[in-house]
């Protein structure tokens, strides 16, 4: 336990911190999961929103220092192939 004020303070604060950043990367990990669940449905539309939805929150992470940078480009690219190969799927099985 700290003595200090300024001990206490750092405590207090790091309390607060911790429950935020904790907070955003439950939201960044449901988001991603969301995205999972919409490429197994194969519904390309709902996958394109859950992608968008994760790369805005995985970079505003990123940019915050949240999560490493390298985690969120990590995590938009493995995304982003998983939404080109739904579209290329859809696209082969529609006639045309």
């Amino acid at each position: 336990m700290p003595h200090s004020r300024n001990a206490k303070k750092r405590l207090r604060q790091n309390l607060k911190r911790r429950a935020r950043n904790r907070s955003v990367k439950h939201a960044i990990k449901t988001q991603i999961k969301k995205a999972l669940a919409a490429y197994k449905a194969g519904d390309l539309e709902a996958l394109r929103k859950e992608t968008s939805l994760a790369f805005k929150r995985l970079d505003r992470a990123a940019c915050k220092r949240i999560v490493h940078p390298n985690y969120a480009a990590r995590k938009k690219a493995q995304l982003s192939q998983l939404l080109v190969r739904l579209e290329r799927s859809l696209a082969a099985q529609t006639p045309g």
